[in-house]
């Protein structure tokens, strides 16, 4: 099965430059100009990935990552002109798994559609080498095979990456781990500047996992060192 990508930008002269970098690459390419045509795009086709444009007409690309991520939990990679720090984690907290600037590297951007194509494809074979795998903290219930998790028996959506995050604390119960320790551990990449791409999948995890969220039982900081799930 060819592994389709999903390119959505008004601007077609870059939308075409992303499909001929990603053809190359070996993938099949879906495009689309605006938010709407996005959201078909996806009925449509059984899509891996997105690229996905900010700025659009119709419907911009964080409420259509806000719509996307209400029915899908697809990786999503944000492409955007703006390269400001509170644009990255207002793209991340929408439910984007990464933030690509304008103008990108190409040999970065396919290293990054790699990385979260393995993780939402290729690891996901490798958890389920030990069929019904699950790792069990208080109320908490993550089942590898299904890639389900349970709170309190309530079923609750994980973006890939907030699943392959929460797989590895949870994995690792009780162990503190810096935002360069999980990002180099979930991404699969060298960690440079990662520490609010992290905080903000931390943050949503959190909203998902916690009664209060502001008082964490499971998900906790260790102030300056990082993050564990406290072992119970």
């Amino acid at each position: 099965m060819d592994t389709k990508v999903l390119v959505v930008d008004d601007d077609k002269e870059i939308a075409n430059a992303l499909d001929k970098l990603l053809t190359i690459e070996g993938y099949e390419v879906i495009k689309a100009y605006n938010g709407l045509e996005a959201l078909d795009a996806l009925v449509q086709n059984n899509i891996q990935l997105i690229i996905l444009d900010v700025m659009m007409p119709k419907l911009d690309g964080l409420s259509t990552t806000l719509k996307i991520r209400e029915q899908k939990n697809i990786p999503i990679i944000i492409l955007s002109a703006k390269s400001e720090d509170s644009d990255k984690i207002l793209g991340l907290s929408m439910g984007a798994d990464d933030y690509v600037t304008k103008p990108f590297n190409p040999d970065e951007l396919i290293a990054r559609v790699k990385s979260h194509l393995r993780r939402y494809i290729t690891l996901g074979d490798v958890d389920n080498v030990t069929h019904n795998a699950q790792l069990t903290v208080g109320g908490l219930n993550l089942n590898k095979e299904f890639k389900q998790l349970l709170v309190d028996g309530v079923p609750t959506r994980l973006t890939p990456t907030e699943y392959k995050i929460l797989d590895f604390l949870m994995t690792n119960a009780g162990v503190v781990f810096s935002s360069e320790q999980i990002y180099e551990n979930v991404w699969q990449e060298p960690a440079y500047s990662v520490e609010n791409t992290v905080m903000v999948h931390i943050r949503r995890i959190r909203e998902k996992i916690e009664i209060n969220p502001k008082e964490p039982k499971y998900l906790k900081v260790v102030w300056g060192i990082g993050y564990k799930i406290e072992k119970l």
